[in-house]
């Protein structure tokens, strides 16, 4: 209710593939973006949750009735730009939005991701500490308390830096943020790389089955605080302990105050890491051609849903795989291989305008007509019997 474009729209969807069939502009983005936000308490598209609310209305509801196996949760969540947003869960008392995660997965891809590949490390961080909440929940606790304390950390530095020399008392109050800046630091850091060592494989899976698996996809986690971690010593170093990474982090601390007490910002720790993506030992970022970037942003997303199946095998348990105007993007070859790998899921969403990008590999699925502010579900139809 009062999301996007949509003053109120009841929408029940079945299992396996639905097809959300409109005009580019008429709001197909929006109902999706809804369902995500479900799963991850943010939008894909815009960073605040004020564009979320529609235009004259104060706040914004979005209402969800999941099934996973046997269970069924409802959950009501409240919008409300400028205030912490709340959730009712079974409809019980409101509580905080975070108590949500991990009731409902979702895996989106949308033309925004080709920047996983082409952007700058915070998307690919992102990327990795959002997989590791949706796994594990309780890492949004180490991700916001590092956040917090980083921007604790980072206003003390910068004021020590504008009245030299620092007074014992403000390198007392350094030390107490080093400490807790390492103690969720250490926890996000491991999260990262248990997180990684699962996706890597699956990476270099789905880069296989979307193309001609003439190069092998691997990574390298440029760490502030440890030497490059390659594809080659991963697995060991995602059984390091917190203890381990926690002293690193303190030991990097004191290696670099001198220099961070000069620049006034913290220059170690997860928020200053990069994941670099390579193909055939050469980074893609800068390299790779158009189609090969394309193929491996659309691995990186397939291979956090083969993550979440190897998860959790559960009848129900598999996550709603959301593909956002994907299959025009792609080559015809690539549309059919694609098709072909999320046929079977459990439920699969997809946006498009034509019909004709669509690949028959799909098979029969739930073809939804939407218009601006109206989405109208039409009866499960074969799709070479739909058009555009």
């Amino acid at each position: 209710m009062d999301f996007r474009t949509y003053r109120l729209l009841n929408l029940p969807l079945s299992p396996g593939v639905s097809v959300f069939l409109g005009s580019n502009g008429v709001g197909k983005t929006n109902i999706v973006e809804a369902i995500d936000y479900t799963a991850n308490l943010a939008s894909h598209r815009v960073s605040q949750d004020s564009p979320l609310v529609r235009v004259g209305a104060e706040r914004a509801y979005i209402r969800t009735r999941t099934v996973r196996g046997s269970q069924q949760t409802v959950m009501e969540f409240e919008l409300a730009p400028g205030k912490s947003n709340r959730v009712r869960i079974n409809r019980a008392a409101p509580v905080r939005a975070r108590e949500a995660l991990g009731v409902t997965h979702t895996v989106l891809f949308s033309p925004e991701d080709l920047q996983l590949v082409k952007g700058e490390p915070a998307g690919r961080r992102r990327f990795l500490d959002d997989l590791a909440v949706a796994l594990r929940p309780a890492v949004a606790a180490y991700r916001a308390d590092y956040e917090r304390v980083l921007r604790q950390r980072n206003s003390l530095l910068k004021s020590m830096r504008s009245r030299r020399p620092s007074a014992e008392e403000d390198l007392h109050t350094l030390e107490v943020w080093n400490r807790q800046l390492a103690e969720a630091g250490s926890h996000l850091l491991q999260a990262r790389l248990r997180v990684l060592s699962q996706l890597l494989p699956q990476v270099q899976r789905a880069y296989g089955e979307l193309t001609d698996d003439s190069k092998t996809a691997s990574t390298v986690y440029e760490s502030s605080v440890f030497p490059p971690i390659s594809s080659a010593v991963l697995s060991r170093a995602a059984l390091m302990g917190v203890d381990d990474i926690r002293e690193a982090l303190l030991r990097s601390f004191a290696e670099k105050r001198s220099e961070e007490l000069e620049r006034g910002v913290t220059l170690v720790g997860p928020h200053r890491d990069e994941l670099v993506l390579e193909l055939g030992g050469i980074p893609v970022r800068g390299y790779a051609s158009h189609g090969e970037s394309w193929s491996y942003a659309l691995a990186l997303k397939l291979a956090a849903w083969y993550v979440h199946l190897a998860d959790n095998t559960a009848p129900g348990a598999s996550p709603i795989l959301i593909l956002d105007d994907v299959f025009a993007e792609l080559d015809s070859a690539r549309r059919h291989r694609l098709g072909s790998i999320v046929a079977d899921a459990e439920q699969v969403l997809v946006t498009c305008a034509v019909a004709t990008d669509l690949p028959e590999e799909l098979g029969d699925y739930q073809l939804i007509r939407v218009e601006s502010g109206i989405a109208e579900i039409i009866d499960s139809v074969p799709l070479r019997n739909i058009s555009s």
